[in-house]
């Protein structure tokens, strides 16, 4: 049996896009995490009253992470620690 091929680096992943910068990749996964928070958010307010008491706290703490990693993104790709 061959051995097992080594884990891809992220470079090696987007070689197929061209190459993208750290600060650039970093960029674009804020973008999309933010619309993803946006989305999480919007769910929330349409849930019916009895989505509200299933999903409710989960989503609200879902949205909440999201927004935490987002900004530790944003200060990443802004330089500010």
């Amino acid at each position: 049996m061959p051995p097992p091929l080594p884990h891809p680096t992220i470079a090696s992943r987007l070689a197929c896009w061209g190459f993208m910068s750290a600060g650039a990749e970093l960029t674009a996964v804020s973008s999309t995490l933010g619309e993803l928070t946006n989305r999480v958010g919007r769910i929330i307010a349409e849930l019916s009253p009895s989505e509200e008491e299933r999903y409710g706290n989960d989503l609200l703490e879902v949205e909440r992470t999201l927004g935490v990693a987002n900004r530790r993104l944003e200060r990443l790709v802004t330089g500010r620690h």
